[in-house]
């Protein structure tokens, strides 16, 4: 008859496995469901000891002088050898548990989840896992056959569970079996997991070891930014259908975009997700690459590739919420470990998904450690951080009674904003030059202002009400635009108020908004027209640019997450005068700091022309540092060409570098035969001014000589 501590260890119920399995007093105790024989020998074979079935799988052998032993099984026929796990003394480190107590362990990955590695000469996986309230805790995988009394876990403090596998192998699927508070056995893929099975199945994978793919030298000061956004799955497939993987990707892709002169890819996000059709915006696993593209060595090389080829890569990181999926973090432990108790504070009522409770130093530390763990082990050179405003305000998308005000009975979510503040300064003192960006949407002050300032510590926002009001604009049929007229200059009240990123992201081209050109008005050359005019309008915009994938080439119909961009349209003039006309936006972005250097400064912009409601036309100069050559940019929106449209300018002569109606990019071919000299008479506030036609639907880019 076995007694109460041993009866719970064998029924799987019992808290404390060390102190019952392993050597103990000249014993050796070892829990083994279902083996036929089990002994005890040296290095050399030698039996040391058999040991006698107790009872319930348990097994005792006589073990009298302390001394290395290995573990004979006998499976019935399937022979097992191995060292004992609960040999191996203690794991973690003191300070590894003082850091996680206190909720600033930095190196996360490297502390919990499956780490392959060595312990007393033994090679094997190390397992540690945070579940403060669980009453047991075991790793379970086709190694055990998936039963949780063979590997249960030793408790630490600060809610840390542990143990090491000897002889596990990389690229075993394991899951932890989690035994509740409340009794209720839980089966959960690991939250530190660095690979993860494929959809629809659940596992985690014991992962390679990776050599930290290495940074770009990021860049200081104000450079050019142009993104090209991608949902990496769905850029282009196989005939059948499948996604390409991360070494085809970049066959393709990266050539691809350097090409048309992006300076950076910015990738939907990236991290392991259970539904496809949430595009990655429904993580659950904070430290792994989706698997459909390959494991991660594979995602490491295509991130060294960009930079190879000069590129930089933003992964999209998503800290606001999380899918409520069983086998992920909700009821993490049996308690509401991650996410908050209350549905007003944890619920996400637009997405269906949990919030992440961002008082608690463990889940910060968490979340902290995941941006920390892309940019220095993966190298990418930034994190665009999704759906910040909806962190921001407690009553975000809730009616009264639906939210809990804070501590001073406002709306802001004081935790959330302190998160993001650690995240922000944290992430600028590891990672020197990293970018970090925010889809914000709202007006909430000193979004990118430096935390020791008030702000958030950004370093730019999404210019959400700039895309909205243009987008506005260039949906609205050109006898109309008149009226309008403020919906293309308002952003330039505001425009330096942030370091502003303007986007044309995938949210612009679904949902039944229709793609960028299908939404521009009249036939089909004017649709053209029109997209080329917006993009030059964007490009020479005070801010920096993103561009979502099938939009340079002018796709009309919405992106499809389940189907790869209609390549084939490219043997179409108007298509592959549009990428043309984006691969020279680029390349004079990337030549002209006029268009770039002063971006966030007001000092780079004046307008020339920005009351002409009545003929849609728009002229702005850009401005670059001191001695750069400055840019004069006119906008005619309306179909009609502008012959001797007077423009005020500084003085000299002006070269066209860039013309949206050139025949070249589709376009009519109307335009100045090159540039244009100032003439003696005054024009908008200037002394002299240039006679210029403007080309129908069309942009023109003039740089002084």
């Amino acid at each position: 008859m076995l007694d109460q501590p041993m009866a719970a260890l064998c029924a799987g119920e019992y808290g404390d496995p060390f102190a019952l399995l392993g050597p103990h007093d000249g014993l050796v105790r070892i829990l083994l469901p279902h083996a036929v024989a089990v002994e005890l020998r040296d290095e050399s074979g030698k039996t040391i000891a058999s040991a006698r079935h107790i009872a319930g799988g348990l097994w005792e052998a006589s073990l009298p002088h302390p001394q290395k032993y290995i573990l004979h099984i006998d499976w019935g026929g399937l022979i097992e050898e191995t060292e004992d796990p609960y040999s191996f003394g203690l794991l973690l480190s003191d300070l590894d548990l003082y850091l996680l107590a206190e909720g600033r362990h930095r190196e996360l990955a490297a502390c919990l989840g499956a780490l392959p590695m060595e312990v007393d000469g033994v090679s094997g996986v190390r397992f540690a896992l945070w579940a403060p309230n669980a009453r047991r805790v075991s790793v379970v995988g086709g190694f055990n056959g998936w039963d949780g009394r063979r590997h249960a876990m030793r408790r630490r403090d600060s809610g840390i569970w542990e143990i090491f596998v000897p002889r596990l192998k990389v690229g075993e699927f394991y899951k932890y079996e989690i035994l509740g508070p409340n009794g209720l056995l839980l089966w959960k893929a690991d939250p530190m997991a660095r690979q993860a099975e494929a959809p629809p199945a659940t596992a985690s994978v014991v992962a390679q070891s990776l050599t930290p793919v290495k940074a770009r030298v990021r860049a200081q000061g104000e450079a050019p930014m142009c993104i090209y956004e991608v949902h990496a799955p769905s850029w282009m497939r196989h005939l059948d259908g499948r996604s390409y993987s991360w070494d085809e990707l970049a066959e393709r892709l990266i050539p691809y975009a350097a090409d048309l002169g992006f300076t950076h890819i910015e990738l939907l996000p990236v991290m392991a997700h259970p539904f496809g059709g949430s595009w990655g915006y429904q993580p659950l696993s904070q430290f792994a690459p989706m698997p459909s593209m390959g494991p991660p060595e594979t995602f490491a090389r295509f991130v060294s590739a960009c930079h190879d080829a000069g590129l930089g890569v933003i992964l999209d990181w998503v800290p606001a919420h999380f899918p409520s999926d069983p086998h992920g973090l909700a009821m993490f432990d049996g308690t509401h470990l991650y996410e908050h108790q209350d549905p007003r504070e944890g619920y996400h009522l637009d997405w269906n998904t949990l919030i992440y409770n961002l008082g608690r130093t463990e889940v910060k530390q968490f979340l902290i450690a995941s941006a920390l763990f892309w940019l220095e082990q993966y190298g990418v050179d930034g994190l665009r951080v999704d759906a910040v405003a909806s962190m921001l305000y407690r009553d975000y998308s809730r009616e009264e009674g639906q939210w809990i005000p804070n501590v001073h009975g406002g709306r802001e979510n004081l935790e959330a904003i302190a998160f993001l503040q650690e995240l922000s300064e944290t992430v600028m003192a590891r990672c020197p030059g990293a970018l970090l960006i925010a889809e914000e949407s709202t007006a909430w002050p000193g979004v990118s202002a430096p935390v020791y300032h008030g702000g958030l510590g950004f370093t730019h926002k999404w210019n959400m009400g700039w895309m909205h009001d243009t987008l506005k604009y260039m949906q609205t049929d050109p006898v109309h635009r008149a009226w309008h007229h403020n919906l293309m200059t308002f952003g330039l009240v505001y425009a330096f108020s942030e370091r502003f990123v303007l986007p044309i992201s995938h949210d612009e081209v679904v949902h039944g908004k229709g793609s960028l050109v299908s939404r521009m008005p009249g036939d089909d050359w004017q649709r053209f027209a029109n997209l080329r005019a917006y993009l030059a309008f964007m490009w020479a915009h005070p801010g920096k640019k993103l561009l979502f994938m099938g939009c340079e080439f002018g796709q009309p119909a919405e992106w499809n997450h389940d189907a790869e961009l209609n390549w084939s349209l490219l043997q179409y003039g108007p298509h592959r005068g549009t990428q043309h006309l984006v691969r020279s936006l680029n390349e004079v972005l990337r030549e002209t700091p006029a268009l770039y250097a002063r971006d966030f400064s007001p000092d780079g912009f004046s307008w020339v022309v920005g009351d002409d409601a009545g003929q849609s036309v728009f002229a702005f100069l850009r401005y670059g540092a001191e001695g750069d050559k400055r840019v004069l940019v006119v906008c005619n929106f309306t179909p009609v060409p502008r012959h001797d449209y007077r423009i005020g300018v500084p003085n000299g002569a002006w070269k066209e570098i860039l013309n949206t109606d050139a025949a070249i990019f589709g376009g009519s071919g109307v335009g100045n035969m090159g540039g244009a000299t100032a003439e003696p008479q005054p024009a908008h506030g200037h002394q002299q001014s240039l006679c210029l036609t403007l080309p129908p639907l069309g942009v023109l880019y003039l740089q002084e000589v």
